[in-house]
């Protein structure tokens, strides 16, 4: 059996090693990448931008014109879609695309719901 003198002594010699910790090492950090300058031409005027817009407001209103003449057709037109068709009508005229293409899809949405109304009963 092992003396306690030997194994305090042993425990003492293998302390310093196992309490030694190594060096951190200092990662470098990774370069950072260079990013292209970006091409003057791709990138779009306000001038397009309000091309852009203008015609996706056209696209917007002529799904809603659509949509309400087949719920009228269906006798399922709401007056609040008619009357955002209108205010997207005036709204397009008036050269403010974000009004129209917000109202337009109101209009679109609201003529979608009248005809979905259509499915229910009309009384319990």
């Amino acid at each position: 059996m092992l003396d306690k003198s030997k194994f305090w002594l042993c425990v003492i010699a293998l302390l310093p090693a196992a309490c030694a910790t190594p060096e951190p090492q200092v990662a470098e950090p990774p370069a950072a990448p260079v990013a292209a300058p970006a091409p003057t031409a791709a990138t779009p005027t306000p001038s397009e931008l309000q091309k852009a817009a203008t015609a996706e407001a056209n696209a917007l209103l002529a799904q809603a014109e659509t949509d309400i003449q087949r719920a009228r057709s269906r006798r399922a037109l709401w007056l609040k879609a008619w009357v955002d068709l209108v205010a997207a009508r005036q709204a397009l005229a008036a050269n403010d695309p974000a009004a129209a293409s917000r109202h337009a899809r109101r209009a679109s949405e609201l003529a979608l719901l009248g005809l979905e109304q259509l499915a229910y009963p009309a009384v319990r």
